[in-house]
Formats: C-alpha cells, sequence, structure tokens
C-alpha cells in the first residue's frame, strides 16, 4: 500500500512538473510571438528607408543655402524634385560646368532614364574651375576620359547620408570605388567635401561636392 501511494504521488507530482512545464512553453511562446512581431516591423521600416530616396527636408549642408529659394524655379531644392537627375542638374546654378561635361559625353539620355536609380556626386563649379582651363578642355575634347570620369561619380544604387555612410565604400558605374568618411553633417567622398546633401531628384539623390574626384589610372 504505502509503495502505491508512493507511486500515485510521484505520478501525481509529475504530471504537475509537466503541467507547469507546459504553461510556461505557453507564456514563452506568446512572448516569443509578441517580440518577434516588432523586429518584423522594424525590418519593414528599415527597408522602406533603404531606397534612398529623400525628402527636400532631408538636405544638409551649407552649401544648400546657395540654392534658389524662388517659388516655381526649377533649380530650387522643390523644382529638382520632378525632374530625373541630368535635367534637375541643369537648372542648377551650382552646376553649369558638370552639366556641360555631362552633354559633351552624351550621358544626359542615360542619367534620366525613368527607370534608373542613381547617387550622384556633383562637382559645384568652383571644382572645375580648380582644375585649370586647359586640364579642363583637354578633358571635355577626350570623350573616354571624359566619360570614365563622369560615371566614376554615379554609383547605380539610389543612396541617402546614411547610407552611403554605412557602406563606406561604393562601387561607381565608372567601375572604381568612392570611399566615403565622416558622420553628422560632416561628410567627405575621396576627401571631397558634401556642401549639399540628399539632394532628391526624380530618379536619384545627388550630392553636391567641391572637388572633381578621379579614378585611378
Amino acid at each position: 500500500m504505502r509503495t502505491t501511494k508512493r507511486l500515485a504521488a510521484i505520478g501525481l507530482f509529475a504530471a504537475a512538473a509537466l503541467s507547469l512545464a507546459a504553461c510556461g512553453e505557453s507564456s514563452s511562446t506568446g512572448s516569443g510571438s509578441s517580440s518577434t512581431a516588432a523586429p518584423t516591423t522594424t525590418t519593414s521600416a528599415s527597408a522602406a528607408m533603404s531606397d534612398g530616396v529623400t525628402k527636400t527636408s532631408d538636405t544638409f549642408g551649407a552649401g544648400c543655402a546657395s540654392l534658389p529659394k524662388e517659388s516655381g524655379n526649377k533649380g530650387s531644392l522643390e523644382g529638382m524634385v520632378t525632374d530625373p537627375v541630368a535635367t534637375a542638374a541643369s537648372n542648377n546654378p551650382l552646376l553649369t560646368k558638370l552639366v556641360a561635361a555631362v552633354k559633351a559625353a552624351g550621358l544626359v539620355d542615360t542619367l534620366n532614364k525613368t527607370d534608373g536609380k542613381y547617387t550622384v556626386f556633383a562637382p559645384y563649379d568652383p571644382a572645375f574651375e580648380a582644375l585649370g582651363a586647359d586640364a579642363l578642355n583637354a578633358v571635355l575634347a577626350d570623350k573616354t576620359k571624359l566619360t570614365g570620369i563622369l560615371t566614376y561619380h554615379v554609383v547605380p544604387q539610389r543612396m541617402d547620408k546614411d547610407g552611403i555612410l554605412k557602406a563606406a565604400s561604393l562601387p561607381t558605374v565608372q567601375g572604381g570605388t568612392l570611399k566615403v568618411e565622416g558622420s553628422g553633417d560632416n561628410v567627405t567622398v575621396n576627401g571631397a567635401k558634401v556642401l549639399c546633401g540628399n539632394i532628391p531628384t526624380a530618379n536619384a539623390t545627388v550630392f553636391v561636392i567641391d572637388k572633381v574626384l578621379m579614378p585611378a589610372a
């Protein structure tokens, strides 16, 4: 009888233990489901923001103050939003020499592709002037070399400031890579300072820089 009672007691204890374990697993699973849902939402939000598309309110850099402010001006931040990047740049008073170079290289249609997604590092006019008239004219006259230089400024993916800083090394259309450094609003690309960044256009995110970037020979 005592043996039977002991076995019965052990059986009841085991059943109780299994019941508690089951409750624990159920509670843990419920908690896990809840904690799993949050990362899924976060991942979706990150994915939505990782496309590199920016708004005019996302722009940064002292150089942005030099852009036209007049309502309706196609060279203003608001005016550039709806145009593809080559057209948008052609309306920007800071980028007249870049636009001339793009036209000389025959890259307007390529950069204006409606299904294109680009990150463009756009040297402002003084950057081209710093090359010197003779050197600049020589480059403009050499279409192959000019095309290589210009495509070195283009990344075949749309990225915002956070994206380029996180990547640090960016493969370009030309085939070389660009090195991005900095933090906050102080960002450099191959040592060139970003004067105005996160500029949105219809098919690209633009960063105006203070130097012309030269690919390795």
